[in-house]
């Protein structure tokens, strides 16, 4: 049997992968993080299948639901939001199926950071405006961050910067990032990408806090900061379709001949 750590996206059922919805629908025992992955996500798992919600679980309960159908020769299908390899734990997961010898195989999904930047409508590398971006968390009540991996060293590079789980820290944030990007600087919290009740509050570093707060987020948000998510209409082009610029797919075409 294999264990397939499957990225859900965001939590729209549309933003699955073909090879998502394929292997759901295939295996007889899907275990999905029912705090992050909408329910309709998993309807696509057989009939008669083994669904779980495993957030009130623990990963010894996970691991234990897991030997069970390797017992058995039953695939899993373990959901994450968004794609695993960020923030997914699946790192913990992988060593005891490791240590058991259970095979195992992940499949990308839509993390939310790209989810988020498709329906504000806008691209995050604008030319000359923003070419790097940021994946970091801030550390509270979660695991503690390696040194190093600091707001303030992130912010030195005026990167665009995608920052989960961090909407009750905002005021912390700020503080740390001003003095880098300026009081002004853009900042959209993506609230829910992808559910229903989806929300993007736009503003910036000096008001965000106080328009969240008056919305009473407090989890499942996603910050993001930098120049790049203003209104931008003063750029440089790209060069990648400049017809002055040679291509090994398009050649720098040759002066016209007149008849």
């Amino acid at each position: 049997m294999t264990v397939y750590f499957i990225g859900a996206g965001p939590g729209d059922p549309e933003l699955l992968t073909l090879k998502a919805a394929r292997v759901i629908g295939a295996c007889p025992v899907c275990l999905y993080a029912g705090s992050l992955v909408p329910p309709q996500v998993v309807e696509c798992a057989p009939e008669g299948a083994l669904v779980m919600d495993t957030a009130p679980m623990t990963l010894d309960d996970t691991h234990g639901v897991i030997k069970e159908a390797h017992a058995k020769g039953q695939d899993v299908a373990r959901v994450h939001s968004g794609d695993p390899s960020l923030y997914g734990a699946i790192a913990e997961q992988i060593r005891r199926l490791r240590a058991d010898g259970i095979d195992y195989q992940i499949i990308p999904g839509v993390p939310a950071y790209a989810a988020a930047a498709a329906a504000l409508g806008q691209e995050l590398t604008v030319p000359e405006v923003a070419q790097s971006i940021v994946l970091t968390r801030v550390s509270m009540k979660s695991t503690s961050m390696p040194e190093g991996e600091t707001l303030e060293n992130f912010a030195r590079t005026g990167a665009t910067l995608a920052i989960h789980l961090g909407v009750r820290n905002l005021r912390e944030i700020h503080r740390v990032l001003a003095p880098y990007y300026g009081e002004d600087c853009p900042v959209v919290v993506a609230y829910r990408v992808g559910w229903p009740d989806q929300m993007f509050i736009r503003g910036t570093l000096a008001d965000i806090h106080a328009k969240v707060r008056a919305e009473k987020i407090t989890r499942t948000a996603l910050i993001m900061v930098g120049k790049v998510l203003g209104e931008i209409s003063d750029f440089t082009e790209s060069a990648l379709y400049d017809p002055a610029v040679p291509h090994v797919l398009r050649p720098k075409a040759s002066a016209k001949v007149s008849a």
